[in-house]
């Protein structure tokens, strides 16, 4: 009997020397979790044995349980590298069609040949769709998932149809001769100019440059300013605007008709008047509006110098990707050079009630188990699901120092059961030379 039970320690002994160097071996693995060899006495009696006397049968392993503590996050240059500080973790299909699901903490990912975001064996990382302009998802099912993928382009250009254009204009600048025409070529005959780029529908880039001169006029009369738009520097046929007024406190008078200016597409899109020459063709009317994109900056006139304090347009032309963001709730936003960006999809965490149920496969990853429960979906940085940090990466939750200790102790274990074992044979030994 002591011989099994010796050789029960021995086994346990090495178990433990074999998880310990399993441990140490990865300490540099990216988001490996630590085992622990937790073992049982074995006692095995019948109900007519006496229980005082009997000594017991060794030693089992009972499990090898992974430790799911938060290992140290490790920062890098990668947008796509992924940590999770948190209990969920990724969740990834061998292809993009797939639902067999693994779980994983390791989230070095990168972009594959098809811009999909996959890890290092080109597992897809799965995400929940978003609403593009508010981030928003629209589930948080495990079975609404699907891979994340980053397009390269903004996709088709958009036509210009509004600039959005506030300014200080000087109040202390002489009005112009009303006798002397307008010429754009002419600085003595307006006061101010500004530009803007815009665009067509075949996405190419035109500047249209606005123009504003004083009108002479007696007080107590609002002052009063002539507005002028050039298309690409044409100044030999320029589009006049309708006037806009100030009140004697310098603010703009906005009363119907709002004075804007209006470029008609069917001036825009006559060929004969040489405005485009590219083939593009405007669907309707740009308009300059005086005041922002909100509404609620407007035109002023102080005593002060010429000022834009707001100047844009809501065309683009076609944009190619220059950077990805992942904020800690996991959404993504595509960057484009034409000054687009959209939420592309939100990285979805699984979290289960039993993570050391959970079943190793293997590359840092598990399965779900009966014991493990069923995957529960959610949302990063809600709850237990945890925060993403990007440009992370979790590390290894293996303490060096710790397992050289352990390592010693199951050295030390192994030696013991050694001694026991040797001890033994030699006593059986001697029974066998009495004579």
């Amino acid at each position: 009997m002591s011989f099994n039970i010796a050789l029960s320690g021995l086994a346990a002994a090495q178990k433990d020397l074999d998880v310990t160097a399993n441990n140490i071996a990865n300490v540099n693995t990216t988001g490996f979790k630590e085992s622990r060899a937790e073992f049982a006495d074995v006692y095995a009696t019948s109900i007519f044995a006496s229980g005082r006397t009997k000594v017991g049968d060794g030693v089992t392993t009972a499990v090898v349980a992974q430790q799911f503590n938060q290992g140290a996050l490790q920062f890098t240059n990668n947008s796509l590298d992924l940590a999770i500080t948190g209990e969920g973790f990724f969740a990834t299909t061998p292809d993009r069609v797939s639902r067999d699901m693994t779980y994983s903490r390791a989230g070095a990912f990168k972009l594959n040949k098809d811009n999909f975001i996959v890890d290092n064996k080109g597992n897809f990382l799965q995400g929940f769709s978003v609403d593009p302009v508010t981030g928003e998802n629209q589930s948080v099912s495990l079975s609404t998932t699907s891979p994340i993928s980053i397009p390269t382009s903004a996709g088709a250009p958009r036509a210009t149809n509004n600039i959005f254009l506030s300014m200080n204009l000087d109040s202390r600048e002489i009005g112009k001769d009303p006798a002397v025409p307008f010429n754009a070529a002419d600085r003595s005959t307006y006061n101010h100019s500004t530009s803007v780029t815009v665009y067509d529908s075949l996405g190419e880039a035109h500047t249209v440059t606005s123009y504003f001169r004083k009108i002479q006029t007696t007080p107590p009369a609002n002052s009063e300013w002539e507005t002028w738009v050039v298309w690409d520097g044409l100044t030999s046929a320029p589009i006049q605007g309708n006037n806009i007024q100030f009140d004697s406190s310098g603010n703009f008078i906005d009363t119907p008709p709002v004075p804007n200016i209006t470029l008609p597409a069917a001036t825009l899109n006559d060929p004969l008047l040489g405005y485009l020459t590219n083939g593009a063709q405007f669907a309707a009317d740009i308009v300059v509006n005086f005041r922002d994109a909100s509404g609620v900056r407007l035109p002023t006139q102080y005593a002060a110098a010429f000022d834009v304090t707001n100047l844009s347009q809501d065309g683009t032309t076609v944009g190619f990707l220059t950077g990805v963001d992942i904020d800690a709730f996991g959404r993504v936003l595509a960057s484009y050079s034409n000054g687009d960006s959209a939420y592309l999809a939100q990285v979805s965490l699984v979290r289960f009630a039993n993570v050391q149920g959970l079943k190793q496969v293997g590359n840092t990853s598990w399965k779900q188990s009966i014991t493990s429960g069923e995957p529960i979906a959610g949302q990063a940085n809600i709850g237990t699901f945890g925060a993403i940090n990007a440009s992370a990466l979790e590390q290894s939750n293996v303490n060096l120092t710790t397992e050289l200790v352990d390592l010693i102790t199951a050295q030390r274990n192994f030696q013991a059961n050694s001694r026991a074992l040797e001890v033994n044979s030699q006593l059986q030994q001697s029974i066998l030379q009495i004579r």
